[in-house]
């Protein structure tokens, strides 16, 4: 990489982290594991408003993800896996997707084709990005019952992840 493609890509990050950062004059810096998450909300396809704050009291497993990104397609069927395997547990999954705007039938069928059972949101405006500080998709936070962030993946969840499998029973 040239010099200046180096300087260009470090302007950028920087140009990033800024933003994120700075979103809504909150304490964006501190979305880390060990610290409580960060108000978010959505919708859901159907237009109702939710909260993370209304699942206070059960772990939630927040996986961001696109139907144009691959990883994400690629990492599904592990997802799926693991809420069929902890939601009798109390595990909530919710997929917040962030496709643009008017793009609810295209995310209607994506969840019908991949088959997703769990709850989906839309963040067109891609708030869970700048709320959890998260540069592209797939993302996953796994929040415990008292709104702390346990666990946190920048990149597609792979079958087997035993971190993810430990960080889990430890939630529940």
């Amino acid at each position: 990489m040239s010099g200046a493609m180096r300087r260009a890509a470090w302007s950028l990050f920087a140009c990033v982290t800024a933003v994120a950062c700075s979103a809504g004059g909150r304490d964006a810096g501190r979305v880390e594991v060990g610290a409580p998450v960060p108000a978010y909300g959505a919708r859901t396809l159907a237009g109702d408003s939710v909260t993370l704050a209304s699942m206070r009291g059960k772990p939630v497993l927040l996986n961001v993800w696109a139907t144009w990104c691959h990883p994400c397609r690629e990492e599904i069927p592990e997802l799926e896996r693991l809420h069929a395997r902890y939601q009798a547990r109390g595990l909530q999954l919710v997929g917040v997707s962030v496709d643009a705007a008017g793009e609810e039938p295209a995310i209607r069928d994506f969840a019908r084709e991949f088959r997703m059972t769990y709850p989906i949101w839309h963040d067109p405006d891609e708030r869970v990005s700048s709320t959890f500080l998260l540069v592209g998709v797939p993302g996953t936070f796994l929040i415990g019952k008292d709104g702390t962030l346990l666990w946190r993946r920048q990149g597609p969840i792979r079958e087997g992840d035993t971190s993810l499998v430990r960080a889990i029973e430890g939630a529940l």
